[in-house]
């Protein structure tokens, strides 16, 4: 696993660009923590591909939570692309994950992830299930997807009280990255999955019932 980062002060607001990005950020995929305590909550972004493009600033802009610990892996690899989907994922290029969630033992894992407008209906369609054997995403707003993460990873590595979500955000627009960033802020503060249901029964009822349901159907009772 990259060095261990303890930082009691809110990351440096930067650019990302394929130019800049190791000479700005050159700790970016280091494991950095905020506070202490539980509970204990895990980011992680940038996880292929050029994804970090969209997601790994949003990371490196959280402040440390009130209470409890954030860890955040703003950039987990540039790249080549394999879907977290595939077993072989988290072993190779996800494996700083693997030894972060070893590690820490997050009550609340969360991956931030971008996709390109035209995907939009692979991520979202009902056929997905029949497609490639998970759940649809779930659309909140400003194009941002809500869905559990990997199975793979979701039942090896985490006990069934634990918060697994998956976010897309739609690459290139800003909307998309703003509204996520105000999601991750509610996430950080969170103490339990149940707490962050209840926030999206208030927030988001008919994406709730549904990601509860997928979740049901997919895993058992929730």
């Amino acid at each position: 696993m990259a060095a261990e980062e303890k930082v009691d002060s809110s990351p440096e607001k930067a650019s990302c660009t394929d130019i800049c990005v190791e000479s700005v950020y050159p700790d970016v995929t280091g494991l950095k923590i905020y506070g202490h305590g539980k509970p204990v909550r895990l980011f992680v972004a940038g996880l292929h591909g050029d994804e970090w493009k969209d997601t790994t600033e949003i990371l490196l802009e959280i402040k440390p939570p009130e209470k409890g610990t954030l860890a955040l892996i703003p950039l987990v690899k540039r790249g080549k692309y394999i879907s977290t989907l595939d077993p072989d994922y988290y072993p190779g290029m996800g494996k700083g994950i693997l030894e972060a969630v070893e590690s820490l033992k997050p009550q609340i894992y969360i991956e931030l992830h971008s996709y390109s407008g035209e995907n939009f209906e692979k991520l979202s369609g009902r056929d997905r299930m029949d497609r490639i054997g998970v759940p649809a995403y779930s659309v909140l707003k400003e194009g941002v997807l809500l869905g559990s993460v990997s199975p793979w990873i979701r039942k090896k590595y985490f006990p069934k009280e634990a918060l697994c979500l998956s976010f897309e955000i739609q690459k290139e627009n800003f909307r998309s990255g703003e509204f996520v960033a105000g999601i991750l802020e509610v996430l950080k503060e969170a103490e339990s999955r149940e707490g962050f249901i209840e926030y999206l029964k208030k927030e988001f009822p008919e994406q709730a019932k549904k990601a509860i349901e997928d979740y049901r159907q997919f895993y058992g009772e929730i």
